[in-house]
């Protein structure tokens, strides 16, 4: 769970978040965010995944068989967010031979738009391969093939193992190195500077609440099916509060290391339009490098080596959730739902390996992340805490817990606060995306809600050819 969480929303997204809303202010309903809904959100997850000990899918058919259709819909979120998030994978891969050599010249920003991506808002770019990114993404998946369809423990439990802390000690070293940069002070200056006055801001509170939900992979299925996996004395509510303090920790490090960088351009006057999302990893960084001589021969490949383990780990994660569901359903082993997962998503993501691949991702995130994921986990938090009836768990979870127990405030946050909250982020999303106007994000928006809802159908209406399929043994 920390490596699912741990990923390129904490690199690239939180720091630049933190940047536009408010600086240091934002730390208030950031952390808000984070007591309220990230920790009792993930605990609610945790409780109801290991108290079925089954599939997203099957765990809500046991609830009752009318969910199942939803029980199918999220989990295959999380299997589109990992189709296109393979892009960006393959896209760093190929990074990291290039920042051994300074590969992309003199200007990065023109190199990867036009020269790598060769990116097009033109729908016909669909037609038109990139050999280098096919070629990146096909070694990728190879390679996440590898770990997956392996036994849990064995595969992605003992790659974690050696990838997550090998990720923080490179962030670590690079963060520290940061710090000493000519102008590095600058930065952090502008980053920690409150403006206390955007604390009344709508946008500031929403963006607070949809960093925790994308960095903590919330509302994903992701949590609720680990913690199927988990033993009979695990400490859920302890593994909760640990995964949020590691995710936000890890996350707010990272920002010190992006703005000193950020100070050390300032200082050189150098151009700050490009300094959000892929634009920090492929433009702004490398922007850097350039001008560090031989230091920027060690920050560039540690930078993209690091970027590309805090993306595999995180890709790793999503294979499984809608893996279980297809080994639940189907009973087939793991290695043939992974495989069969992976080569499916393979095939799909061919279509970011295009000329109009960087604009189909943007449109597809932004729907996926912002609009159907947020929308499902409204659902899923009231069929969690009202028709399940989590009241039921909080003996054992508070049995199992050293520290924090669950009370009352937890049911009052998970049956009336968060769904509240949840929706008004939902709406103030939807409402955002349709006054965007975009004609072609919107017809990939309704394309891939009928590719979700007729794909969920399909799953749902198929009878399931394991005898056991409505059976879900209730631990807690």
């Amino acid at each position: 769970m920390i490596g699912s969480a741990v990923g390129l929303g904490n690199i690239w997204r939180f720091p630049f978040v933190l940047y536009k809303n408010g600086g240091g202010a934002f730390y208030i309903p950031y952390l808000v965010a984070l007591c309220i809904f990230g920790v009792p959100f993930l605990i609610l997850e945790y409780a109801v995944g290991y108290n079925f000990k089954s599939s997203f899918a099957k765990g809500l058919r046991k609830i009752n068989k009318k969910f199942e259709f939803l029980g199918w819909i999220i989990p295959l979120c999380t299997f589109g967010i990992m189709v296109y998030y393979s892009a960006v994978i393959g896209w760093i891969a190929i990074y990291i031979v290039l920042s051994f050599y300074n590969g992309w010249g003199d200007k990065p920003g023109q190199f990867f738009g036009e020269t790598l991506l060769k990116s097009t808002e033109e729908a016909t770019g669909l037609f038109k391969f990139v050999p280098s990114i096919l070629l990146a993404m096909v070694i990728c998946w190879v390679l996440i093939w590898f770990i997956s369809h392996k036994q849990l423990e064995k595969g992605l439990g003992k790659v974690s193992k050696i990838l997550v802390p090998l990720l923080f000690i490179i962030m670590i070293v690079i963060v520290i190195y940061s710090l000493t940069l000519d102008g590095a002070s600058l930065g952090l200056s502008k980053l920690f500077k409150p403006d206390w006055s955007s604390l009344g801001s709508f946008r500031m509170w929403t963006s607070a609440f949809g960093q925790i939900v994308f960095s903590m992979s919330l509302g994903v299925s992701l949590g609720f099916t680990y913690a199927g996996y988990s033993g009979q004395t695990t400490d859920l509510i302890s593994n909760a509060i640990t995964i949020a303090i590691t995710n936000s920790l890890f996350e707010n490090f990272c920002a010190l290391g992006v703005f000193s960088v950020v100070g050390h351009m300032m200082k050189r006057n150098t151009e700050l339009s490009s300094l959000s999302g892929p634009g920090l990893v492929f433009i702004a960084y490398p922007e850097v490098i350039n001008v560090l001589g031989k230091f920027g021969r060690f920050l560039g490949p540690a930078f993209f080596i690091t970027v590309f383990l805090a993306g595999l780990t995180s890709i790793l994660s999503m294979v499984e959730p809608i893996s279980f569901c297809i080994q639940n359903k189907f009973n087939v082993t793991r290695k043939i739902s992974a495989t069969g997962v992976i080569i499916v998503g393979a095939i799909l993501s061919l279509l970011f390996s295009t000329q109009y691949g960087s604009t189909l991702l943007d449109y597809v995130d932004t729907y996926i992340n912002n609009v159907l994921a947020l929308f499902c986990t409204v659902l899923e938090c009231i069929i969690f805490s009202w028709v399940f009836d989590v009241k039921r768990v909080m003996k054992t979870l508070n049995a199992r817990s050293k520290s924090i127990k669950v009370g009352t405030w937890w049911i009052v946050i998970i049956r009336f606060i968060l769904p509240v909250c949840i929706a008004v982020f939902w709406v103030g999303s939807l409402i955002d995306t349709i006054k965007d106007g975009n004609v072609a994000k919107t017809i990939v928006f309704i394309i891939t809600t009928l590719i979700m809802v007729v794909i969920s159908a399909i799953f749902t209406i198929i009878k399931p050819t394991n005898k056991h399929w409505d059976e879900a043994e209730n631990r807690l």
